[in-house]
């Protein structure tokens, strides 16, 4: 039988996901029970099956199982003699009483009428799962290990083809009820202990059923979707500072400072792999340095290695082993052991609380070490580590929980972020991620954060950092849960944008500010991955799970509910990166970096430059975005309402305090929708629903019409408004005067009649052409344009300046990329720089 035996797995809800830990299952969810049986319907979608020999059932939280006491869904029983059915809207159970565990001989269940069809029993095989994760990708190439030699096997998921999917929870441990809830055994091992979730291919339904019994996905503060610095390299405080300046010279927006384990003592006699006190040769004094960090609006995280304890060289041995009594006059180590709750409270309050204090926001935590703890049998160090780091987050602080550290297994979904390791330096490793993060939302763990470039070169490869690669995996970075930049310690890894020239630079900073501009967006995908259990980053089949492309296209995903991503994974030839892209049917879709409207429904080849990626729109959407910020510590930055080409469309945005823990209750949302009628656009920007602390009362709103023409009237509230017209966006930007956040703002455009086509990728052929006239200069410095060239290049801004001749521009502008050979015959290009010239500019007839 294939299904998911969930084996020491530790998960608790604290202050934010509290639960009782007396709470019983309600009666009246317990569909059936007798001496040894009973069935609870959780959801109509999950029905909890256990068989106890001794007729003693678990109603305490186990590891995955969280939630006991739930709202009680609809259901019927057919109890008879010999027999039990139970009926909910997804599935009909039945079960012959009184014939021992369950078997394929006394236990059936079968989907019912208008669902995709399956029968089980258990020892039923799954064929189509569709895979979780793993626990890290350390050593990995691609998907192949390069210590192990053997290719990655994806845990099995919570998703499969075949519409259902069996959890075993019974040898799971269970949660005590002390204060701060611990680890113990099952005194019953020897029954079943199954939750069946039936959800035909609904596998949005069956993420969101998951969380009703195992727990929600926290919400991490509005920081963590900023961007992260990290490398392993032994910066001192000074050479932090400098880092942090150049962030700022450069105008690179920046919101976690990651310090790797040299922020201690790694020598012998001093510290090791494992370290709890400040590398004064590079930190002379820690409180300064952090504050300096504070002073920049950053976040901080520190590197542990925990596995070797507390020595005697550790500045907090001294309090530690007061703590533990231990005889300091021994100079005994310290064993690390985090199932023992005594010694773990040392660590907290002597060790790292104080570093807390001084400003140190969360830990990464890197533990490499054996797999089970050493008092308690089988638990696992990895899931026990994560629970109680987040849980003494919960219970001691006022800010968001959050830690950064592996996946350790079903229900690791309540411990985010996850750090998936070292990956080898290489396009194999880039062509692999996204598909491994795509699945890892079926299981909800939804923020991998990865080594952005890679870890480490290969041995054997040539050492060279290939800015091509790094590019590439930029762009594709800021489309992933977290983006951060990583490296081990080689002086070849410098990764610092400012080390890149041209294109290069151009491509990586804007990948960066790509991010912060859809912070908004993503902030609202993150509530409705708390909300109901969907990752940002999620497979193709969630959406379309009849089209066989979904499952064929695995690279592929959405990135939250309106943009698709299709990543680019190989290097450019001939100056051009081609992607076969797979674009669903049911809307269109607007390729954004090249302004072109394609129809949904076709599997088709696209070509994009190395400042180009390829993301797409719904047709019609309408997405929240800010213009520039420098971090996302501020709530009240101006909100550009993008309106994307296509039909009606709305977007509903959530905000929140950003970093506290009430945002279960504690948060705000605005609607905005749009109204197309023949030549006439109406937005609509609602009032603001909702109340959070320290929420700004008012907001600037602007309204960014993509693909646009030029309006004749534009009316904000039935007043008059002037717009600004951006000529390389083919944008038209409108502002709406700051106002009450709970006022609905409504604005009118009136377009004339007749407008030229706006979106077949002429912004494109703008940006391309404008490059190609750049890189002319140098080929020819002396080359002076003719008036065709010359206008051609200055389209664009022409347009910004004089959008009242917008229809003779576009119409010049047109006609001469249409006669492209000609215009260059009439340049008098050689026959080299010609056709340098059409590759450039990607011209086709």
């Amino acid at each position: 039988m294939k299904h998911l035996t969930v084996y020491f797995l530790l998960a608790l809800q604290g202050v934010l996901f509290s639960f009782s830990l007396s709470a019983a299952t309600p009666q009246n969810a317990i569909a059936y029970h007798d001496g040894n049986v009973r069935f609870s319907v959780l959801t109509d979608g999950v029905i909890r099956m256990e068989w106890s020999p001794s007729g003693s059932f678990t109603d305490d939280p186990s590891f995955v199982a969280i939630h006991r006491n739930l709202p009680v869904p609809k259901y019927t029983v057919q109890n008879k003699n010999a027999t039990v059915v139970i009926s909910t809207a997804r599935m009909k159970l039945k079960y012959k009483k009184g014939q021992g565990p369950f078997t394929k001989d006394n236990l059936t269940i079968t989907s019912t009428k208008g669902m995709f069809p399956f029968q089980w029993t258990p020892g039923t095989i799954q064929k189509g799962n569709l895979k979780g994760t793993d626990r890290t990708l350390d050593g990995f190439e691609g998907d192949y290990n390069i210590y192990s030699h053997q290719d990655m096997k994806l845990e099995d998921g919570l998703l499969s083809t075949d519409g259902w999917t069996l959890i075993d929870d019974s040898k799971n441990f269970l949660f005590d009820n002390s204060e701060w809830a611990w680890v113990k055994a099952r005194e019953h091992k020897d029954g079943q202990d199954w939750y069946f979730m039936a959800y035909g291919h609904d596998y949005k339904a069956a993420l969101k059923d998951f969380t009703v019994f195992a727990g929600k996905v926290p919400l991490p503060p509005r920081y963590a979707f900023g961007y992260w610095w990290s490398r392993y390299w032994s910066y001192s405080d000074k050479e932090m500072r400098q880092l942090v300046d150049n962030f700022h010279t450069y105008n690179i927006p920046l919101d976690v400072l990651v310090v790797d384990m040299d922020w201690h003592y790694t020598d012998p006699g001093f510290g090791g792999w494992t370290g709890w006190t400040w590398n004064r040769r590079l930190f002379p004094d820690p409180a300064k340095f952090l504050g300096y960090l504070k002073s920049n609006d950053l976040k901080i995280t520190l590197n542990l290695h925990p596995a070797d304890g507390v020595a005697p060289y550790e500045e907090k041995y001294p309090e530690m082993a007061q703590w533990m009594g231990v005889d300091t006059a021994k100079q005994k180590r310290i064993p690390w052991v985090v199932s023992d709750k005594r010694f773990i409270n040392g660590m907290f309050n002597k060790v790292l609380r104080p570093m807390e204090k001084q400003g140190v926001d969360f830990w990464w935590l890197d533990w490499q070490q054996w797999m089970y703890d050493k008092k308690v049998d089988s638990l696992s160090n990895t899931w026990w580590i994560n629970y109680v780091f987040f849980s003494d987050m919960e219970r001691n602080r006022d800010t968001r929980p959050m830690l950064y550290h592996r996946w350790g297994g079903l229900g690791n979904h309540r411990y985010q972020i996850g750090f998936s390791g070292d990956a080898v330096i290489s396009w194999k490793s880039l062509e692999f991620q996204p598909y491994f993060t795509n699945c890892a939302s079926n299981v909800l763990y939804g923020y991998w954060s990865h080594d952005i470039g890679g870890h480490m070169f290969k041995g054997g490869d040539k050492e060279i950092l290939d800015p091509e690669l790094f590019t590439r995996w930029m762009q594709y970075g800021a489309l992933t849960p977290v983006m951060r930049t990583h490296s081990t310690k080689n002086s070849v890894l410098n990764k610092e944008l400012w080390n890149f020239k041209g294109d290069y630079f151009e491509a990586l900073r804007n990948s960066i500010l790509f991010r912060y501009q859809l912070a908004p967006y993503i902030y609202t995908m993150a509530r409705e991955t708390y909300d109901n259990g969907i990752s940002i980053c999620r497979p193709m089949y969630y959406d379309y799970p009849e089209a066989k492309e979904a499952y064929d296209f695995k690279s592929e995903y959405m990135f939250g509910d309106q943009i698709l991503v299709a990543p680019i994974t190989t290097p450019m030839q001939n100056g051009l990166s081609t992607v076969k892209v797979w674009l669903p049917e049911g809307n269109d879709w607007f390729e954004w970096t090249t302004g072109t409207l394609l129809k949904g429904g076709q599997i088709i080849e696209r070509s994009f430059t190395l400042t180009e990626y390829p993301v797409y729109v719904k047709a019609g959407s309408v997405l929240p975005l800010y213009n520039r910020v420098k971090n996302l510590n501020s709530n009240s930055e101006e909100i550009i309402v993008n309106i994307f080409p296509g039909d009606n469309g709305s977007f509903t945005f959530y905000e929140d305090n950003g970093n506290d823990k009430y945002y279960a209750n504690e948060y705000a949302r605005t609607r905005m929708y749009t109204e197309r009628k023949e030549n006439h656009l109406t937005v609509t920007v609602g009032p603001r629903q909702g109340k959070y602390r320290n929420m700004p009362t008012d907001r600037q709103f602007k309204i960014k019409v993509l693909g646009s023409a030029i309006p004749e009237t534009i009316t904000i509230n039935g007043n008059k408004a002037e717009y600004e017209y951006i000529g390389d966006e083919l944008a038209l930007l409108i502002t709406i005067p700051q106002t009450a956040c709970d006022q609905e703002k409504t604005i009118e455009i009136q377009y004339p009649t007749s407008i030229p086509e706006l979106n077949d990728g002429i912004v494109s052929q703008f940006k391309r052409f404008s490059k190609a006239i750049t890189a002319l200069k140098y080929r020819d410095a002396g080359i002076v344009l003719t008036p065709a060239m010359g206008a051609t290049e200055a389209t664009s801004i022409a347009l910004t300046y004089s959008p009242e001749r917008f229809n003779e521009l576009i119409e010049t502008f047109k006609r001469n990329y249409s006669q492209m050979p000609e215009m260059l015959k009439e340049q008098k290009l050689n026959e080299a720089n010609s056709q340098w010239f059409m590759k450039a500019i990607g011209w086709k007839k």
